[in-house]
């Protein structure tokens, strides 16, 4: 039998009035989302506008403040994929204590760095947060520091729902509320305190597919893990829940449902480009999941942006990858004679519908394709799959051949043709 939640919607209220001043009491912004069935006005709970750039400050800040005088002189320790690293980090300076972050190998540059911008001891270890977590319980054995759980930890549950009390505030006539989801924490706090104070509303988890443990849990009715995998969503990039968390989120969300890392980038892309917000990965689960059809809200919803701590390295990878997802991004192979004035007849058929240029290769040497051919190979930016379309049939009416992807894929089609002719 599953054990009665011990965090109360009096710990989260006790909670908001001893972080207050500490935190952010992050906006509220609107967002029109496109998704497979009508369009959705979301609303945004910002928390990558948070210190540190998310919510994790708010569990750390309320598990350093419960520690006496004692324990808090044996210093802190910590494993994490970055958020609650930083967390941690900065609620130890707060309170004049040293701290040691154990983060895996995967975590991204930018969150260390960050990390070790607080004052905070940094110990990279391991490829996944469960071989972070072994060394930070040794790193406790060792030193005898006080270990700051990422979420299975009433007083870090109950920071983590100091969120929820702010979107009652914030947004009373909301229905549905998206969370991201990993081990949990967020999940749970914000859950709890959504459902005392508005019994009526919908919770709804979002998981990264590549990390799922939540969604394999509820389907177990137990807590179970999952194998560590690489997912632009590190920041949920959890083997699964604990029981304290389980337990909660069994009572009190409503549904789990899990997006891929494809859908994530074109969110992280949508994020960026229409809202204005940088997001990490596991910041964009719950627009993810609208703009994918995993989830369709029937009434009004609101998306917790849970971070903003992406990697500057990686937002032009993850916007390139999201753009390709979308059909905005688009490779063509065209054959064109071998002479002077092919590539600019090319150019100018594709201006006239309205794409970019935004690559090309001159090809002579396309394996399959017959003497005197080219093969010109381009990067466009297109509007999407239909304006792309339009370009082929403009080629077509200009005497050219053009396939969607690579020179390969335009061999086999002339030696298929070539082979019909005879």
């Amino acid at each position: 039998m599953m054990a009665e939640p011990k965090v109360s919607l009096e710990d989260i209220v006790a909670a908001e009035q001893a972080i207050r001043g500490q935190v952010r009491e992050t906006p509220v912004w609107p967002l029109r989302v496109r998704s497979p069935g009508p369009d959705v006005d979301l609303l945004l709970k910002c928390e990558h506008l948070q210190l540190t750039g998310s919510f994790k400050i708010r569990g750390a800040l309320n598990f350093v403040r419960q520690l006496s005088d004692d324990e808090a002189k044996r210093g802190l320790v910590a494993m994490s994929a970055g958020n609650h690293a930083q967390g941690v980090a900065l609620a130890a300076r707060a309170r004049g204590i040293g701290a040691t972050i154990v983060v895996p190998a995967t975590a991204p540059l930018a969150k260390i760095n960050a990390t070790r911008g607080l004052g905070a001891r940094v110990v990279v270890h391991g490829a996944s947060l469960d071989e972070a977590r072994a060394e930070a319980f040794a790193i406790v054995e060792r030193e005898g520091r006080i270990f700051v759980p990422p979420f299975d930890s009433d007083a870090v549950i109950a920071g983590q729902g100091t969120i929820g009390l702010e979107i009652a505030r914030q947004s009373p006539d909301v229905e549905e509320v998206l969370v991201p989801a990993g081990g949990g924490g967020l999940l749970a706090g914000v859950a709890l305190a959504l459902k005392h104070l508005r019994p009526g509303i919908k919770v709804i988890g979002v998981q990264s597919a590549a990390m799922d443990g939540i969604a394999r849990s509820r389907a177990a009715k137990e807590p179970v893990s999952v194998a560590a995998t690489r997912t632009i969503a590190d920041g949920v990039a959890v083997s699964g829940p604990s029981e304290r968390t389980f337990a909660i989120i069994e009572r009190y969300v409503d549904d789990i449902v899990t997006v891929p890392d494809e859908a994530i980038a074109q969110a992280i892309l949508v994020l960026i480009e229409r809202a204005k917000c940088v997001v990490e990965g596991a910041g964009a689960l719950g627009v993810a999941a609208v703009m994918s059809g995993r989830y369709h809200p029937s009434r009004k919803a609101l998306a917790v942006v849970s971070g903003g701590n992406i990697d500057i390295n990686l937002i032009g990878s993850m916007v390139r990858r999201g753009l390709v997802e979308a059909g905005r991004y688009q490779h063509l192979a065209v054959e064109v004679s071998d002479t002077p004035g092919e590539l600019a007849l090319v150019s100018s058929v594709v201006a006239e519908v309205g794409g970019n240029i935004l690559e090309v290769d001159h090809n002579r040497e396309a394996p399959g394709m017959p003497v005197g051919v080219a093969v010109l190979e381009l990067l466009l930016e297109v509007n999407g799959a239909e304006q792309f379309n339009d370009i082929l049939e403009a080629l077509r009416g200009r005497g050219l051949r053009g396939v969607p992807g690579s020179p390969a894929r335009l061999a086999t089609e002339s030696a298929r043709r070539r082979h019909e002719f005879r």
